[in-house]
């Protein structure tokens, strides 16, 4: 099978690139030529920017093409009206924050979808699209967003589209280091701030795992809509933690701080607190994933995605860019015992 994939050279797209070759396809990458290729592999690279390059796949032939990086619907029409003709069928990498009502526990393919506000769609009018994603506010947008390109995606290949809306990546290569931030806190042991209830279930999907099973689905032409995330209802932080813990052979010790003291100094869930939701949100680590295992997903062990996120960023010498600072933690500790004496 001949893939090309646009983006293909940070965290995921690595992972798609490895699980292709190792199958025996032929690789084509699309990117603007950022980050090094050197460890991919035997793959063809196409340099240049979706926004303005797209030119530079005329004229060309792919069984599939891979968007990773499609955030804003006028980059995905571009590069889907551009390939219409070049590709048999487009793949989306979507998000499951692409739904809107959560209010129910195990939601599937079919929940209601996110739409932009009139505000939101009057913010967005003015935006320069071809800038870099990171540098424009569109935070508060990203799920609507996502919608928009899977519309446009569906409208220009009807037949034969396959969206994937996975939860959270992680594991190796992984540099938000949200799952990656416990992973290395936990392992440097001692008393661990830990947020709200151990009990409380989390969702997310090794990227080798979401990867491989991608190229699963095109090896079998499926097409479709897919949630990919593990299954809701069987991992929960505590068992994760402890699960770090018996990896790294830690002498971790969890002290569990309430909501409310959270709240009160300014702890914010997801970025402060990785993977931790405030009870308002709980529902988005609920995610129904029945379709995906019919067609054939499956997870390797938690421990060993604990043990290639540490293996892989014990050697990295750089600031984590989630979680809570040392100093930071220990201030918090002290006014949490503090208030339990109380």
């Amino acid at each position: 099978m001949k893939i090309l994939i646009i983006g293909g050279t940070k965290f995921s797209g690595r992972h798609l690139v490895k699980s292709a070759l190792a199958n025996n396809h032929e690789v084509t990458i699309f990117h603007r030529g950022n980050h090094s290729t050197d460890d991919l592999g035997d793959v063809e690279e196409i340099i240049g920017d979706r926004n303005f390059d797209l030119e530079k796949l005329a004229n060309r032939n792919w069984d599939v093409c891979v968007d990773m990086c499609g955030y804003l619907p006028q980059w995905v029409e571009s590069s889907a009206k551009a390939l219409k003709d070049s590709v048999k069928k487009y793949v989306f990498i979507s998000s499951i924050s692409a739904y809107s009502d959560l209010s129910e526990a195990d939601f599937d393919e079919n929940t209601k979808l996110a739409q932009l506000n009139p505000e939101q769609e009057k913010r967005f009018a003015e935006v320069d699209t071809t800038k870099d994603f990171n540098a424009v506010d569109l935070g508060d947008m990203y799920g609507a967003l996502k919608v928009l390109c899977e519309e446009i995606v569906l409208k220009t290949f009807p037949e034969n589209n396959l969206i994937i809306r996975p939860g959270l990546i992680v594991g190796e290569q992984d540099f938000t280091d949200r799952f990656t931030y416990w992973v290395m806190r936990v392992a440097k042991g001692g008393e661990v701030l830990t947020p709200g209830n151990p009990d409380a279930f989390v969702q997310f999907i090794d990227a080798k795992d979401l990867m491989r099973w991608l190229i699963h689905l095109l090896e079998n032409d499926e097409t479709g809509i897919f949630n990919a995330v593990n299954k809701p209802f069987e991992i929960t932080f505590g068992k994760m933690l402890e699960e770090i813990k018996n990896v790294s052979q830690s002498d971790a010790k969890f002290t569990w701080v309430s909501e409310e003291f959270m709240q009160e100094n300014e702890v914010a869930p997801w970025s402060d607190m990785p993977l931790h939701l405030p009870k308002s949100l709980a529902n988005m680590r609920a995610a129904n994933i029945d379709k995906a295992l019919e067609k054939g997903l499956k997870f390797r062990p938690l421990s060993e995605t604990v043990f290639d996120t540490l293996n892989w960023r014990k050697d990295i010498d750089t600031e984590m860019k989630a979680g809570i600072s040392e100093q930071r933690e220990k201030d918090l500790l002290q006014k949490w015992h503090q208030k339990e004496a109380e």
